[in-house]
């Protein structure tokens, strides 16, 4: 694997002889982790469809899970799904950003079968990083893209989170720091008659709903065949066993904390871990995963959540929560 830090400073990324290295990289089916504003990208070539299987391999991926196509502009976007009114105000609106639409595939898109699940439908992203456009567009390609973690497990944030779980795998990995959002893209399907929410993440329900002038139908769960990522009930689990809604706390158990009044028993916890002293979701979102991490105690380890309020980027941090703690076989 070799690295790449990138800094605010570098504007001429194509100039760059690893910047064509790493285009190289992807035409030949390899797999680069790559930052965007949500959290880290395990990329490879969308069209190739044994490149898709290795970030399935890596990952430990179920294969029934889609995977999300990134382009560089929403014109990249419209030669591989039909666009409707309602796509074309979400993908003006919030594109580039963290918002993933889900739209009937062109026939002639050349994405792979294995991309999309064997699916109908293509889940797309114009990201607002610099990099993954770039590479995009330079490649002629889109760039299959799922979180750069091993599958279920907590979402990478930082160059070190991708090393630890997938150094073994990585051509490149492109280091720019901790990613901003710091939850993945929120995903909305636009294939019914009503726009439903497929999964929520970086940008709120209600800024969405704004645009379109309509209210989101809530998909549930659907652990035989998602229509795109994240839909597993478990997922994004760390080794610990996670409470959530926590007012008290037991003796050895790691807690994540929300604001600066902690529940009862918080001085026989094992360790504190802060999502936001100042009740900010934006900056919880932007350290869960750190957080989750930070408060893994292992197999036999507990982690208590203090409550998380459900409105705005809410929403996503309590379905990734939900998810850690589910049950497993």
């Amino acid at each position: 694997m070799k690295l790449w830090r990138l800094h605010p400073s570098d504007t001429q990324l194509e100039d760059t002889q690893i910047f064509q290295d790493i285009c190289d990289a992807l035409s030949d089916g390899k797999l680069v982790a790559i930052p965007t504003e949500t959290v880290y990208g395990l990329a490879a070539d969308a069209t190739n469809g044994k490149a898709c299987a290795s970030i399935y391999e890596a990952k430990g991926r179920p294969s029934f899970n889609p995977l999300i196509s990134h382009i560089d502009s929403l014109e990249a976007a419209q030669t591989h799904a039909f666009f409707d009114d309602r796509a074309l105000k979400l993908a003006e609106a919030f594109w580039p950003g963290p918002l993933t639409l889900v739209l009937p595939k062109r026939p002639t898109s050349p994405v792979s079968d294995l991309a999309v699940a064997g699916l109908e439908t293509i889940a797309l992203r114009v990201p607002r990083s610099d990099v993954m456009r770039a590479l995009c567009k330079h490649t002629g390609r889109p760039l299959a893209a799922p979180s750069a973690n091993l599958s279920g497990r907590i979402s990478g944030t930082t160059a070190e989170d991708v090393i630890n779980d997938l150094k073994d795998h990585l051509s490149y990995l492109i280091d720019s720091g901790a990613t901003s959002v710091g939850v993945e893209s929120t995903i909305v399907s636009l294939v019914g008659k009503r726009p439903t929410l497929l999964r929520p993440g970086g940008l709120a329900r209600e800024d969405i709903e704004a645009v379109l002038g309509e209210t989101l139908v809530r998909a549930g769960t659907d652990d035989s065949a998602p229509m795109a990522p994240g839909m597993l009930t478990s997922h994004y689990a760390p080794n610990s066993h996670i409470r959530l809604n926590a007012e008290d706390v037991a003796e050895g158990e790691a807690l994540i904390t929300f604001g600066a009044n902690l529940p009862k028993g918080s001085d026989k916890a094992a360790k504190l871990v802060p999502l936001s002293d100042s009740e900010d979701l934006t900056e919880a979102a932007a350290r869960l995963f750190t957080a989750l991490r930070q408060a893994d105690l292992g197999e036999n380890g507990k982690i208590a959540v203090m409550p998380i309020p459900h409105h705005g980027l809410g929403e996503a941090i309590n379905d990734r929560l939900a998810r850690a703690a589910a049950p497993r076989d």
